[in-house]
């Protein structure tokens, strides 16, 4: 009866796993710096790739692209828009130019030249409004993000072509409302313009998005608060997000919350209907938010929040540790590292900076594995490498985020690796002898976004074994 049980529960382990993956997530970004006829940007492409980046470390399918023309662009919203069909989430970013006529707002494609209102509306802009309907109309959940509010460098032009009538030409963008399972976020309010950023940086909006919408466990309105919060700050209040948003359920762009009502069927990309979270549920989700933070005022948030809270004790023994700083031990196998290390925060975007190619992702993950945090040496940073990258950063005391940064990396590859890790080819022809030790040792992993296509097979090959077996007999 015990065989019979532990196959059902296999079962049930690999259709979650699978269930999990199953989700579509596809996103649309791009970046426009290089125009012709107006005062070029340095910084929209390189915040297109940034994000293209973090959506794609989280599971989406992403149609990328910088600099493009009218027609560049309608080929690519073309084949975003096939592709979003029936998507259980589907992300619109826009970084550049975007101008405001008539109460519309337009989005500018390099090659553009508009001299009047009539130029905005045949198509020398692209409608955001249209866009948005006809690409992401039937998708479950559309967010939509915007760094496009800059100064519309075609007014002057516009206003001079429209002498014998009224015409509203403003800075920024105007007002737009979302529809039922949609959010839309501009990098500052209606009507207003935002900053680009220093020039080979990321513009203060894109940044503090890349710091936030995907962090494990932070539910999307909640993302949004602190991005504003990060603007308002990097800006000294000079720059305020604003958004509108018609979502009907918690959305998760990366580890959706497990805490569901009893008998409530699980939902796809991360989506919890509003009624699905119980209070405790919600606790679980901000305490997983903030548990590795190493910034103290985002623990004494959550205790502000939950005074008696059943995380209570671990916030203010996460508080203390900060207080101490890192342990004796710590700095010892630390020492000489750059003080940096400690207090700069790591991102996709820091991450990235690094320029690891395959064969160098693979020596951090032997590395790692030879250091006693053992992960599969696959090349890929998967989001089990992720997870032992965290306890790797909060061993060493570095701020735990499951992302490197140059000097993390730096630190990595001074430390002393006992013994040789075994190779990516080793790995592979053993997953029979490391399996069972995985399904025993951390479950957990399986029923989280973690697992992914490995974990449905480790799962899939242990059940066909089992069932082999019984049929042999």
């Amino acid at each position: 009866m015990r065989y019979l049980t532990l196959i059902a529960s296999l079962m049930c382990m690999a259709l979650s796993v699978s269930a999990a993956k199953a989700d579509r997530r596809v996103a649309f970004v791009v970046g426009n710096g290089s125009y012709k006829a107006v005062a070029q940007l340095p910084n929209p492409p390189i915040d297109a790739k940034a994000m293209a980046a973090t959506l794609r470390n989280v599971g989406f399918e992403v149609i990328e692209g910088s600099n493009l023309t009218r027609d560049q662009m309608t080929e690519k919203l073309l084949d975003f828009g096939r592709k979003a069909q029936g998507s259980d989430v589907a992300v619109f970013y826009y970084a550049g130019h975007g101008i405001a006529v008539g109460g519309s707002n337009y989005l500018l494609p390099v090659d553009a030249d508009i001299k009047s209102e009539m130029d905005v509306k045949l198509g020398a802009a692209i409608n955001i409004d249209l866009t948005l309907e006809q690409t992401m109309g039937d998708a479950k959940v559309k967010l939509v993000f915007l760094d496009a509010c800059r100064d519309n460098p075609f007014a002057a032009k516009i206003k001079s072509n429209s002498a014998t009538r009224s015409v509203n030409v403003q800075s920024g963008l105007a007002e737009m409302k979302s529809g039922e399972g949609t959010l839309i976020a501009f990098a500052t309010g209606p009507g207003q313009t935002a900053l680009d950023g220093q020039e080979g940086n990321n513009s203060p909006f894109t940044r503090a998005l890349i710091d936030n919408i995907t962090k494990p466990g932070v539910e999307i309105q909640q993302a949004m608060t602190s991005v504003r919060a990060q603007v308002n700050e990097e800006t000294r209040k000079g720059q305020l997000p604003w958004g509108h948003t018609n979502l009907i359920g918690a959305v998760y762009l990366n580890q959706a919350p497990t805490t569901q009502v009893a008998n409530a069927a699980p939902t796809a990309a991360g989506i919890v209907p509003a009624t699905a979270s119980s209070s405790d549920g919600v606790e679980l989700e901000y305490w997983r938010s903030v548990k590795e933070s190493n910034k103290p005022e985002e623990l004494n948030a959550y205790l502000s929040a939950y005074p008696n809270g059943q995380f209570k004790a671990l916030a203010m023994a996460r508080l203390a540790a900060i207080k101490s700083g890192p342990s004796t031990a710590t700095r010892t196998l630390n020492a000489g590292i750059d003080p940096a290390t400690f207090t700069d925060d790591s991102t996709q975007l820091t991450e990235d900076q690094i320029g690891l190619d395959k064969g160098q992702r693979r020596d951090v993950q032997r590395r790692l594995t030879g250091l006693g945090f053992d992960t599969k040496v696959t090349g890929a940073f998967s989001d089990d490498t992720r997870s032992v990258l965290k306890r790797w950063q909060a061993a060493r005391g570095y701020p735990s985020t499951g992302y490197l940064n140059k000097l993390q990396h730096k630190a990595l590859l001074s430390e002393i690796v006992a013994s040789a890790p075994a190779t990516a080819s080793e790995e592979s022809a053993k997953p029979a002898r490391r399996a069972p030790s995985q399904a025993q040792s951390a479950p957990a992993q399986h029923r989280n976004n973690g697992g992914g296509d490995a974990g449905a097979a480790f799962v899939g090959g242990v059940v066909g074994g089992m069932m082999g077996g019984m049929f042999r007999r």
